[in-house]
């Protein structure tokens, strides 16, 4: 268990930097700007779960460290954006259609509004 933790720890590392670094360069290259940069960044990291995943579907790998650090770690920290498109990948996949449609709304509709009570609840 402690080694899978280390495992998830590195990639969140190496994940949360490397969106930090690219949110940096993108905030330069689009000034003003910041959802164009959150955009960019989730649409990387979605194509890259679904490179990892393919990849271990492919090879059958069952190396479960090399996943947790991947998977759960890395695009994780790079973006939760990432699981949230695998979810619903997943759910779209099993023909789940109207389940996948209410999470993807309740999902931003919520999360939204618990922002805005977030801040409201601070003021």
């Amino acid at each position: 268990m402690l080694k899978n933790l280390l495992f998830i720890a590195l990639g969140g590392g190496i994940g949360s930097s490397l969106r930090y670094l690219c949110n940096i360069y993108l905030a330069k290259t689009y000034p003003n700007k910041a959802y164009i940069a959150t955009f960019l960044v989730n649409m990387l990291g979605c194509l890259l779960i679904g490179l990892f995943v393919g990849y271990f579907q492919k090879h059958q790998t069952e190396n479960e460290a090399f996943k947790l650090l991947l998977i759960t770690g890395f695009c994780g920290g790079f973006t939760t954006f990432s699981t949230f498109g695998l979810e619903n990948f997943n759910l779209l996949q099993s023909q789940n259609y109207i389940l996948t449609l209410g999470y993807i709304l309740l999902s931003i509709v919520i999360g939204i509004t618990f922002v805005g009570i977030g801040i409201y609840l601070t003021k």
